[in-house]
């Protein structure tokens, strides 16, 4: 097990406390880059030449575009109007859940729609398979260039949710909360493989219970929002994946070159994987090229980051983080996010919908 120790005790008191209102955070180095209205946006992703991609899911309330480029604050369909109007066929999206631009520049888009009985957000209905897709992008000519189906996943189980790319494997590493699992595809052979399933560093902790303004994040019927294994991070030199459940604070991490193996057991790989330390409640996560593991810390508001000495920081703290979500970080010195608000949807608050509209797109500048 890793040598790291944090010294958490100011942040794991601030995680005790709660107010009965939501606190008045505030910071002024907190950007707005984007309005967008009543649209909720989930994935996020920035090129190196500070190009920004937003994602939308299709789920209940107002959708318009699967993905988007963000130019002048305005949402630009990407990477054409025919795949974001579209609502069925092979070139339509689903349900975006996350972006990806990977070393090489290309953007990666992962699909996923689990079949309700795998989502995390308790949804209703009758289909018994998801639909899952991974779109390769060439951000040069703007053209999807590959697509990955999946072939060999349970889709009535799996729940794809953040994805990363290792240019270096030719490898995309998948958490996935259905499954309580971490999927490895082989881009090459477009094969995949389900890891470490079940086991006691992808499962939720079953004691952490979510909770905001002093109220706990339960459904109409009593059930506690819940997630296994959800936001990952993959170190800029591909030598390190990092992932944590939602329902959870013990982060970890285990080096791609165990992931890479084929020959190992789950046993085995489990014996690779390293504890980092007890850190936050988390939806997304991101690396930046010093080594710096970033981490969205939603119930209080904020984003955090671990340097390479193991300490834990807040990097901004302000009341309109209301579930930050995906991380992006551009070249520009900022790192990016979305605040996907599911805390404040009506499946949690007695059917009351208590969205703060816009959904907007902030930055930050990085440490």
């Amino acid at each position: 097990m890793s040598k790291y120790i944090f010294s958490l005790f100011a942040f794991s008191l601030s995680m005790f406390i709660l107010s009965a209102q939501t606190p008045n955070y505030q910071s002024n180095d907190l950007e707005v880059v984007a309005d967008l209205g009543e649209y909720q946006a989930i994935g996020l992703s920035v090129s190196a030449d500070n190009r920004l991609f937003v994602s939308f899911p299709r789920r209940e309330g107002a959708y318009e575009y699967g993905l988007v480029e963000i130019i002048d604050g305005k949402r630009i369909p990407y990477p054409n109007e025919k795949w974001n109007l579209n609502h069925s066929g092979k070139e339509s999206f689903h349900s975006i859940q996350d972006l990806y631009v990977d070393k090489e520049g290309f953007l990666w888009v992962l699909d996923s729609k689990p079949a309700p009985s795998g989502s995390i957000f308790q949804e209703k209905g009758k289909e018994r398979e998801g639909q899952f897709k991974l779109l390769k992008i060439d951000l040069k000519m703007d053209e999807i260039v590959k697509t990955y189906t999946f072939e060999d996943l349970d889709k009535t189980k799996t729940a794809l949710n953040d994805v990363r790319i290792d240019t270096d494997k030719d490898l995309a590493y998948f958490s996935d909360p259905g499954l309580a699992a971490i999927v490895v595809l082989d881009l090459k052979t477009e094969k995949s493989r389900v890891l470490m399933a079940d086991s006691k560093v992808t499962l939720s902790e079953p004691d952490v219970v979510l909770s905001y303004e002093g109220k706990e994040m339960k459904s109409a019927n009593g059930s506690p929002f819940r997630s296994h294994i959800n936001g990952i991070a993959l170190t800029h030199d591909n030598t390190y994946f990092y992932f944590k459940p939602i329902n959870g604070y013990a982060l970890y991490r285990i080096a791609t070159e165990y992931l890479a193996d084929e020959n190992l057991s789950d046993q085995e790989l489990l014996e690779k994987v390293e504890s980092v330390g007890n850190t936050v409640i988390t939806h997304g996560m991101e690396a930046d090229s010093k080594h710096n593991i970033y981490l969205t810390s939603s119930i209080d508001y904020s984003i955090k980051y671990i340097d390479p000495k193991g300490v834990l920081h807040t990097l901004v703290q302000d009341r309109r983080l209301l579930w930050p979500d995906s991380l992006g970080i551009g070249s520009d010195g900022y790192l990016y996010f979305t605040c996907a608000q599911i805390n404040r949807e009506a499946n949690w608050n007695s059917g009351e919908n208590k969205v703060e509209y816009p959904y907007q797109v902030y930055r930050v500048k990085l440490p």
